[in-house]
């Protein structure tokens, strides 16, 4: 399976600009699953701007991303601020998933950062459903950059038959060695394949540093996207490998539920 994560400079605010970056990536590149950061059709940084520029989904920019999964026989996953269906005051952090048959879907954050630098909780609402995405690639599951941080959210994906642990992430310089850590602590502890999609380029005080990675079911670097520099991050994954080491390592078979039960006591 041909996977490509693409660690390609946005234009903050400019729909139209990054639209094309993903159309003409998805053209010229012959992926099966092709990944772009948190925000990227409009940047992470642009404040009260997301109130204008959101969009519901389907809707224009989410129909021109799933054309172009159709027209390349590719899945596109993307970040977006979505405009819920009613109004509900706040938007969506959202994950869209275009497939090649057309269908369009989407995974919306669950835990916002509102510390330091992030102010997600004064636009975002935060969700609660935890979708898995059926793919011509297998079962995907979704998360949002912090909620990485979170292993009941990557726990539930594996146990429910998740292939594969897509992060799309606005992840800043000063966060790097946090997210590296914790990447490869996912993939060991679900034995499952993560791939990584960061966004890369300055936003007034915030460095984004790129670094895209692939890691494997056994906790093996599979691709590594350079930092702070432009590149899209190839490989090719071996699905016969997840068998493998599920089998030699079985943290889900093993997974007690009387002790999850005990997070809820």
């Amino acid at each position: 399976m041909k996977v490509i994560l693409a660690q390609k400079k946005h234009r903050l605010g400019d729909k139209e600009y990054n639209l094309k970056i993903i159309e003409e990536t998805a053209a010229s590149t012959d992926s099966e699953l092709l990944v772009f950061p948190e925000m990227f059709l409009t940047g992470y940084g642009i404040g009260d701007l997301y109130w204008t520029v959101a969009e519901e989904i389907p809707g224009p920019s989410s129909q021109r991303i799933s054309d172009a999964a159709k027209e390349n026989d590719t899945t596109i996953i993307c970040g977006m601020p979505e405009r819920p269906v009613p109004d509900i005051g706040r938007l969506y952090n959202s994950a869209l998933v275009a497939t090649p048959d057309g269908k369009l879907d989407a995974y919306r954050k669950t835990y916002l950062a509102n510390f330091g630098p992030f102010d997600d909780m004064r636009y975002f609402k935060p969700e609660s459903e935890l979708p898995l995405f059926d793919t011509p690639l297998g079962k995907l599951g979704v998360v949002i950059c912090y909620d990485v941080f979170f292993p009941e959210i990557t726990k539930y994906y594996a146990m429910n038959g998740a292939d594969m642990i897509v992060c799309i992430s606005a992840s800043p310089s000063v966060t790097r060695e946090f997210f590296e850590g914790v990447l490869l602590t996912r993939a060991i502890e679900t034995t499952s394949f993560v791939l990584y999609a960061n966004m890369l380029g300055r936003e007034e005080q915030l460095m984004f540093w790129g670094g895209d990675t692939a890691i494997s079911p056994k906790g093996r670097q599979l691709a590594k996207g350079p930092y702070f520099e432009e590149a899209l991050v190839e490989l090719d994954i071996d699905m016969e490998e997840l068998p493998k080491a599920r089998t030699g390592r079985p943290v889900l078979s093993d997974t007690r539920p009387d002790v999850l039960v005990k997070l809820l006591e």
